[in-house]
């Protein structure tokens, strides 16, 4: 195949060798199949911003260090500069991520390199030299769903003890090789602790689990791991170890109305978005007349 434009610098830097196939593309970058030596390996070509589907929303960049004042200063301008210096901290955060939660155990593809809005790394295989599917294009067993949901369940343990929340967490972006689930796509990956945000976010990426194995295994979709796990992390007393129930009992305290009327609006932010995007692109192209010569003035 034609070697993509921006992979061509990893080649000439022998970085890779061959560059097979494409993988996917999706809402913020495309993935080839490349070739390093004896090995297979994924090329992540991230998209330029006008161009992604995937919008970088303030809540997700929330807690993010950035190199200096000036930098913070022209992403929120939103300058040239600024757009640019966004663009690499949104891509250098999943390379971050990637390597932060490797070493944490957590199951994700190894990081090799990161040049030039391309990131390097492993390429999850389903034992056969293909590639290995995402989580929605397998059928499950009620008992596989059951494992799958409690391996993910420790993964975000994993996680959340790292100091991250994927942010993003669905059966979209969890691949299943002959060893079970491997989490992907990480650019929004939030920081727990300096990310106002981050529970919500917590309580979608479980949720989502929750959902999705529950279609399996009816029971799972009536666990509650996500505020389990989110008060014994407050409480520093959240470990990889610790064992969960999936059970959890609110405090009997009056409640923070505060709070509840900050996720109100959070949410109401959210879906407005939503359907704001979804207008955007249904919106119909309308090309304006010139006005006639006896209605100008």
């Amino acid at each position: 195949m034609k070697t993509p434009k921006r992979l061509e610098p990893l080649l000439e830097d022998g970085l890779i060798d061959e560059v097979l196939r494409p993988l996917m593309s999706g809402k913020e970058a495309a993935v080839y199949v490349v070739r390093c030596g004896s090995e297979l390996r994924c090329a992540k070509v991230y998209k330029e911003a006008n161009k992604r589907g995937f919008r970088q929303a303030a809540e997700y960049q929330e807690g993010r260090k950035v190199r200096n004042s000036r930098d913070a200063r022209a992403m929120a301008k939103g300058s040239k500069y600024g757009r640019r210096e966004r663009e690499e901290s949104w891509q250098n955060a999943e390379v971050a991520a990637l390597f932060h939660l490797a070493s944490a155990g957590v199951r994700v593809p190894k990081p090799y390199d990161f040049l030039d809005g391309v990131l390097l790394m492993e390429l999850v295989s389903d034992g056969a030299g293909d590639a290995a599917p995402r989580l929605n294009d397998v059928d499950l067993t009620p008992e596989d769903a059951r494992e799958f949901h409690s391996f993910m369940i420790g993964e975000i343990v994993k996680m959340l003890c790292a100091g991250l929340v994927h942010g993003d967490l669905s059966e979209f972006n969890v691949l299943l090789d002959p060893y079970g689930p491997v989490i992907i796509d990480l650019p929004q990956a939030v920081d727990a602790a300096g990310n106002n945000h981050a529970f919500r976010m917590l309580e979608r990426d479980v949720g989502n689990m929750a959902e999705y194995f529950g279609q399996f295994a009816p029971e799972l979709k009536y666990t509650r791991y996500a505020k389990e796990m989110w008060a014994l992390y407050e409480d520093g007393k959240l470990t990889p170890e610790t064992p969960l129930t999936g059970h959890f009992d609110e405090p009997e305290d009056a409640a923070d109305l505060d709070a509840v009327m900050r996720e109100i609006k959070a949410a109401l932010a959210d879906e407005a978005r939503r359907q704001a995007a979804l207008a955007e692109q249904d919106a119909p192209q309308v090309r304006e007349e010139p006005t006639p010569p006896w209605m100008r003035e």
